[in-house]
């Protein structure tokens, strides 16, 4: 921890072994923000979050206060995390249990509008408190510490952006970085900005928020640079021409050295798409060759080239934030899917590997940090059930609003690279804010859909911790608690096939339903069925998706007033055998990356003749659940055998797609 932050403001009043249990009130989520949440850890404290007493009581009273029953001396101390002082539901005998701690942020920043820094992801008050200690701002309202956090936690000062050039490359900044400006930024940017005369016909309130909207925005424009590139500096068509459907300048500065450098990325990346151009001299500007079709088809190795450099330079390390692992993912899924769809047979081996090395970083990586995850809030769902949570924060926020959660079962998000181009090439106004998040472990169906669809940690549904037979009636007591009446709940699932409308309306009344949630099987499908390794998956898929299912049911949920949320359950990677367990009937789930026992003595004495697997911690899973995981691409199965498939760590299947989509309206 660096000495003199704010997490030591807070690390200060806990002392190991004062008490078995300690209360906190914590109505900003301090204690969920990562780097604290593992140094308590390390320090020798666990954190239990109070969301309903049911839940609590029984991860306390199996995990803690019987053990203590026993006369067995606690080796953590318990911290129970309060979001609400006020919650009538704590237990009585809790509350008793000494003085509670509290915390926030009006504490920690006493000078700045807590209306405002309530609205920062938490992993920005570390340079936040840098800057209140190092410039000692005075009393500051709204507006003030506005720009003071613009300044100096984003590095962005309004007032001296003049022109195109400077604009464009504080957009680039914002999106390409994906530094998170809250709404309340943004807005705030987009007010002084409206005020530089300069920028009257820039469409700023959807390009500042909205990375897609900004891309997009580039998106039009790259095809009338390429012509004034062509042209001798000049636009040789009338701007009606190139169709634009974001207002702003028909020419955008790409070639200006601030931005040239970001040019490669965003083609590279896949955030831009390279357009047919001919007559541009590649020779006299060889950093547009990217951003141009012909040469990319003919010789995809640019692109991929592009991917490795950045991939191999840029593998998160042990110390890296769950949010740099999620920007990673993204960016491997795109190269992967590229090998995978182009059969790169001389890549093949630089590809092994690199997702050795990516693999091997990120296993060490989960081992260390991955427990930091779970209580987390659900600001930007860092797992998968932190989404429905989400998504009844949108409800919140707009009584009015309709919620739609489509799972697609065991999609990769490599995969969900293929899909999406298809999805753009069949409705190109459809918008799709693409980040990512983490699926639970081990990743099988019935432990992280229902961790989805209940919003809630495996520990509180033990009883269906094999089966995914009750995920409808768990999606149906979450939005129940949010105060949704059972008769405006839906769920469905086993669809891929057939007609959109006529599934749906047979079912419900959409026009009826807040909330509804359906999951996709086809994917699984394919995969359980694939013989053809990870390129077969892909092409497969890609049919799948051609076939419009997907396509239309989001198209037909937008069409009827619904925000709709797209995820998946857990990844899949192709492995190869390393050997399978000879352990007859003891473990309860025999999976080809995954086995689960019932007691810790029979996992572990089935781990000591597979030197390869990895005793997983059962980290928010309920008692009597000891899985024994596989890590990279190996698998339980026959030495020399190649399968695809899911229950273990790899970056492949425990990072997966989080999508909303909306029609672009601009």
């Amino acid at each position: 921890m660096n000495p003199g932050s704010w997490r030591d403001t807070i690390l200060d009043e806990f002392v190991p072994d004062i008490s078995k249990l300690i209360i906190v009130i914590d109505p900003d989520d301090l204690l969920t923000e990562e780097k604290l949440s593992l140094e308590l850890k390390n320090r020798g404290f666990d954190l239990i979050d109070f969301k309903d007493s049911i839940e609590f009581r029984y991860a306390y009273e199996s995990g803690y206060r019987t053990q203590w029953d026993q006369g067995k001396q606690p080796e953590q101390t318990v911290i129970l995390r309060i979001n609400d002082a006020e919650n009538d539901s704590i237990p009585y005998d809790l509350l008793n249990a000494g003085r509670p701690l509290k915390f926030s942020l009006g504490n920690i920043f006493p000078n700045l509008s807590y209306s405002v820094i309530e609205k920062l992801d938490r992993s920005f008050l570390e340079n936040l408190f840098a800057a209140q200690n190092k410039y000692s701002p005075g009393k500051l309202g709204d507006n003030g510490t506005k720009d003071f956090v613009l300044q100096h936690v984003f590095g962005i000062v309004p007032n001296i952006i003049n022109n195109d050039i400077e604009l464009l490359r504080t957009l680039l900044r914002i999106h390409y970085s994906k530094l998170n400006l809250p709404s309340i930024l943004s807005d705030r940017l987009v007010q002084i900005l409206k005020d530089n005369n300069h920028f009257n016909d820039w469409p700023l309130d959807i390009i500042i928020s909205e990375d897609g909207d900004f891309f997009a925005f580039l998106q039009e424009r790259w095809s009338a640079f390429l012509d004034v590139l062509a042209h001798g500096n000049h636009v040789i068509k009338e701007t009606s021409a190139y169709n634009l459907k974001y207002a702003g300048p028909v020419t955008l500065p790409f070639d200006h050295k601030d931005i040239r450098v970001y040019v490669d990325n965003l083609f590279v990346e896949g955030k831009l798409t390279p357009v047919q151009k001919s007559g541009t001299n590649i020779e006299t500007n060889p950093w547009i060759k990217s951003g141009i079709s012909e040469i990319n088809v003919n010789d995809p190795n640019i692109r991929i080239n592009g991917l490795f450099e950045i991939i191999e330079n840029g593998i998160p390390s042990l110390d890296s934030l769950y949010s740099e692992w999620i920007d990673f993912a993204m960016k491997w899924a795109e190269l992967r899917a590229l090998i995978h769809t182009t059969n790169q047979v001389n890549e093949l081996e630089r590809f092994k590997q690199t997702s050795f090395l990516v693999n091997n970083e990120f296993r060490n990586w989960m081992l260390e940090r991955y427990t930091s995850l779970i209580n987390l809030p659900p600001t930007n769902p860092a797992m998968l059930h932190h989404v429905p949570r989400r998504m009844a924060r949108e409800l919140e926020s707009e009584k009015n609003i309709r919620l739609a959660l489509v799972v697609v079962d065991g999609l990769s998000l490599d995969q969900w690279v293929t899909i999406k181009k298809t999805l753009h090439e069949q409705d190109p106004n459809l918008v799709m804010k693409e980040s990512a998040t983490f699926a639970w472990i081990p990743t099988l169906t019935s432990v992280s859909r229902q961790a989805v669809f209940s919003g809630r940690t495996p520990i509180s549904y033990p009883k269906s911790i094999n089966t995914t037979n009750n995920e409808g009636n768990m999606w149906r007591q979450f939005w129940e608690d949010y105060g949704v009446s059972r008769q405006k709940i839906a769920y469905q699932r086993s669809l891929g096939d057939g007609n959109v409308c006529e599934i749906l309306d047979e079912s419900f009344n959409l026009n009826q339903i807040k909330a509804i949630g359906l999951v996709i099987d086809k994917v699984d499908k394919i995969m359980h069925g694939m013989q053809l390794g990870a390129s077969g998956m892909h092409n497969q898929i890609k049919q799948w998706s051609e076939g419009g299912f997907l396509s239309s049911l989001i198209g037909y949920l937008l069409d009827n007033n619904y925000q709709v949320w797209l995820t998946s359950d857990h990844g899949n990677i192709e492995c190869n055998g390393k050997g399978r367990p000879s352990e007859g009937s003891i473990a309860e789930t025999r999976g080809e990356r995954v086995r689960v026992y019932p007691t810790l003595e029979l996992r572990d004495s089935v781990a000591k003749t597979l030197p390869f697997a990895i005793k997983w911690n059962p980290i928010g899973l309920p008692p009597g659940y000891f899985p024994l995981v596989t890590a990279g691409s190996d698998a339980f199965v026959k030495e020399g055998e190649s399968i695809v498939g899911h229950g273990g760590i790899s970056i492949e299947e425990v990072i997966v797609p989080l999508v909303v989509f909306e029609k672009r309206n601009v």
